[in-house]
């Protein structure tokens, strides 16, 4: 898959050290996955939330921090959405953020 805005990760890490050893491992891991749907997801991390929108949740650094992103599955690409704090994820519309 090609992740799409890692600036947006390196800011963040940037911000909230404690997230970027996990941020680089959900890059390099996204980054070599071929996802075709989100039930492929879904094997490869339980605790993901798939929308109903094609966009998938992940909690970093257990569910310190989550990250929204927008999957197309045809193209292989993982638009990254949103990444912030339990939080600030919980005033925001996932589904179209």
């Amino acid at each position: 898959m090609r992740v799409i805005a890692k600036k947006v990760l390196r800011d963040f890490w940037g911000k909230n050290i404690d997230s970027e050893q996990h941020l680089k491992i959900w890059y390099k891991e996204a980054s070599k996955a071929q996802w075709n749907s989100p039930n492929e997801i879904k094997d490869e991390y339980a605790r993901v939330s798939i929308l109903k929108s094609g966009r998938v949740v992940f909690d970093i650094c257990g569910i310190k921090y989550r990250l929204i992103a927008d999957i197309n599955y045809e193209r292989k690409w993982v638009f990254i959405r949103f990444i912030g704090t339990h939080n600030e994820y919980d005033k925001v519309d996932a589904n179209n953020i």
